[in-house]
């Protein structure tokens, strides 16, 4: 049976988003484009299909996925409150290479592992996959790799990693930055208004990990909010 289609054909496009979307359903694993490196992606709803998700990757609970979604109305429904400065970075590089960390809406059933009550969301900029997360909502999606092994930049790479875990492959072509996305930690943020409305904020950002996003072009928006690198 067919695993890996072509999105530069239309046929294999209609048939894998298809197949993709169906597989998701069953809490299966498919591998997506993303304007970074390659994902594997979960229903981020679906406890089973995360950790399958894990497995696949040989990855324990304690390295949870971030989720994708399609813009800040998705990520509005998964936090507990959206910073200032979090909707002036997204507003700024979102769809993009920007992983931004939050606290996580307490209602909600979901289990992606040892996330001590936080989430990390991204808007990929790939058209592809936000077509997909359209149509399955948010989505569990981690690098296409197993752990400790470079991340796929091409889907025959996810393959070679990943072979029959993994239910559909949406092959995309090369990745177009090829190197994983900057992770901020934004929970440590408070916004406050005094009686008349004037905004003030505490606490830093931290860079969790540096990626394809600079530290230069998230201080050109948040400033010193920003916390300063360890000399």
């Amino acid at each position: 049976m067919q695993k890996i289609f072509d999105c530069s054909v239309d046929t294999d496009l209609l048939t894998g988003m298809r197949l993709a979307k169906v597989a998701l359903g069953r809490t299966e694993l498919v591998v997506l484009p993303t304007d970074t490196v390659y994902g594997i992606a979960a229903n981020a709803f679906s406890p089973e299909a995360v950790q399958a998700l894990l497995d696949a990757k040989g990855r324990g609970r304690q390295s949870p996925p971030p989720v994708l979604v399609t813009g800040l109305s998705q990520a509005r429904a998964l936090i507990e409150s959206l910073p200032e400065a979090a909707v002036s970075l997204a507003e700024t590089f979102w769809p993009g290479a920007l992983t931004m960390i939050f606290k996580a809406q307490p209602s909600l059933d979901w289990d992606l592992g040892e996330t001590r009550g936080t989430v990390a969301i991204r808007v990929p900029d790939h058209k592809i996959t936000l077509a997909l997360i359209e149509e399955t909502g948010p989505l569990a999606v981690s690098s296409a790799n197993l752990t400790g092994q470079p991340a796929a930049t091409t889907c025959q790479q996810a393959f070679d990693y990943l072979q029959d875990s993994v239910a559909v492959y949406l092959d995309a072509g090369n990745s177009p930055k090829g190197e994983a996305s900057t992770i901020l930690d934004m929970t440590d943020l408070v916004d406050s208004y005094d009686a008349a409305g004037n905004h003030s904020v505490s606490g830093k950002v931290k860079v969790i990990r540096s990626g394809a996003l600079s530290e230069a072009k998230i201080r050109s928006v948040i400033g010193d909010l920003l916390e300063s690198p360890v000399s």
